[in-house]
């Protein structure tokens, strides 16, 4: 398959033969010049074409296999997706199906009907009719799951760069010469301001494996151990979600010296938090965006004082309509999966005004929260499989902004005790994704048209269940409690 015109190749081309030494990828043990980056992506293009693979499933660890791979997808136009380590089985099946995937990068491809090939990496699957995609798709990152069924985001190569340069001129000044990626590369965010924006710059990504960093599954997080690699390795830059921020500063009185930049979003970020963590020396700026729009939409900036989210990146265009929701323009996606293509604008369902010329935002006209790792859950969804379990009537699932999910539980009936409360939990929290489990409750008396914590037609009113539990809901989490079981709290 041709490749088609690509800019960052070509910064990769003029590093490699104006600084041909200069380290540009490495995970710690292995690292690779800008000279031998070119002659690796270049022999994986080659690979790809003998295995003739088109859509193609990138599941592998952080590090250089999954760089490489992913650089010589997007330079011979082959179709990426990929594959966050946290979805279910159910969520990567239907991945699959609807991407039309026929080629898997990665292991676990047996389980949904790949085959080997020739070579050792790739496996591969016959896909009679794919399914049609936008034009141009070069990419389609899935969202992380607002129901069981992720949707596809297509995206082109010309949106996930427009976005790289972008952020470039935000970070020019700051000389940022070498980048930890602390998330999944999986998490677009991290591929396009962790691998893409290094390379741009001429700077080294460095790529340790999620567990090298202190990464226990996809809501788990062990700073001591972060903190280590961040000494190990001295970043200038990095990407934090608001829950790792908060772990970091909560494990360390003061911020690594060699950081001078550390972007935070993903989440809503409390002012606190971002207060207490530049009180301690951190070069945090917070930012928004969205999948939709190719991740990164606003941005504060260096030696620019805090203002909400910050201002719209160079190439992006922001509109706050008559109800609040802001509308973005600039770097879009070509539309869903199997939907009609996009327009020239995107209706986010987030609200906010401006502070100048700077993005504050109010909150979601929707009900999906955001985990403080940055994954969105829809509660329905949840309190669906809850409520399929005999021991539970009603459940409320909340979890913005905290990093283990909390549910209002109602029981089937008052003679049923909190052992079977928590063993119905854990049945169901065996069938989810580790993000959307639920792993901290509450007994709640029944929720009713007659409270006004229910509506005529069955649905639950949140705005009042948050009323009347909001202090448990959304108390700051305990940094010392264990995640790994479901718990009643008092």
């Amino acid at each position: 398959m041709p490749a088609q015109p690509n800019a960052l190749l070509a910064r990769i081309e003029r590093y490699a033969t104006n600084a041909a030494q200069h380290i540009a990828l490495t995970d710690g043990t292995c690292s690779l010049s800008y000279a031998d980056l070119l002659g690796q992506i270049a022999q994986r293009r080659q690979r790809l074409r003998n295995a003739h693979a088109r859509r193609v499933a990138l599941a592998l660890d952080n590090g250089l296999e999954w760089a490489l791979w992913d650089l010589a997808l997007m330079m011979e136009a082959c179709v990426a997706v990929p594959i966050p380590e946290f979805f279910s089985d159910q969520q990567r099946r239907h991945i699959v199906q609807q991407a039309g995937l026929d080629s898997w990068i990665g292991r676990g491809s047996e389980a949904y009907g790949f085959q080997p090939t020739d070579d050792m990496a790739i496996t591969h699957r016959r896909v009679e009719q794919p399914p049609a995609l936008h034009a141009g798709t070069t990419r389609i990152t899935f969202t992380s799951g607002t129901s069981g069924s992720p949707k596809g985001v297509c995206l082109d190569n010309r949106a996930l760069l427009t976005v790289t340069e972008s952020l470039a001129t935000v970070v020019a000044p700051l000389d940022i010469r070498r980048h930890l990626a602390l998330l999944p590369l999986s998490t677009l965010l991290e591929n396009i301001g962790g691998l893409y924006l290094p390379l741009w710059l001429g700077a080294c990504s460095v790529l340790p494996s999620m567990a090298a960093l202190g990464w226990q599954g996809a809501s788990g997080f062990h700073a001591p151990q972060a903190i280590e690699a961040i000494d190990r390795y001295q970043p200038n830059s990095m990407i934090l979600v608001p829950q790792l921020l908060q772990a970091l500063v909560h494990y360390t009185p003061s911020a690594p010296s060699s950081l001078r930049f550390v972007a935070v979003g993903g989440a809503t970020v409390a002012p606190t938090l971002l207060a207490h963590a530049r009180q301690s020396g951190w070069p945090v700026y917070e930012g928004y965006g969205l999948s939709e729009c190719t991740s990164v939409v606003c941005l504060n900036r260096p030696g620019e004082p805090s203002r909400g989210v910050g201002r719209p990146l160079p190439h992006a265009q922001v509109q706050v309509d008559e109800n609040g929701q802001l509308h973005v323009r600039g770097a879009l996606m070509l539309g869903y999966l199997g939907e009609a293509p996009n327009g020239e604008w995107y209706a986010t369902v987030d609200t906010g005004h401006w502070q100048g010329d700077a993005v504050v935002l109010n909150g979601r006209q929707r009900e999906v929260f955001i985990t403080a790792y940055g994954r969105n859950v829809n509660p329905q969804w949840v309190e669906g499989e809850l409520c399929m379990q005999p021991a539970i009537a009603q459940a409320m699932v909340y979890g913005e902004a905290l990093p283990a999910n909390r549910a209002l539980i109602v029981p089937a009936s008052a003679h049923i005790i909190d052992t079977q409360i928590n063993a119905a939990i854990d049945a169901v929290n065996r069938t989810l994704p580790d993000y959307a489990q639920v792993h901290e409750w509450q007994r709640a008396a029944p929720f009713t048209p007659h409270n006004q914590q229910l509506t005529a037609n069955g649905r639950l009113r949140r705005d009042t269940l948050l009323a009347a539990y909001g202090d448990w809901l959304c108390a700051a989490a305990n940094h010392s409690a264990q995640l790994d079981q479901p718990g009643v709290t008092p």
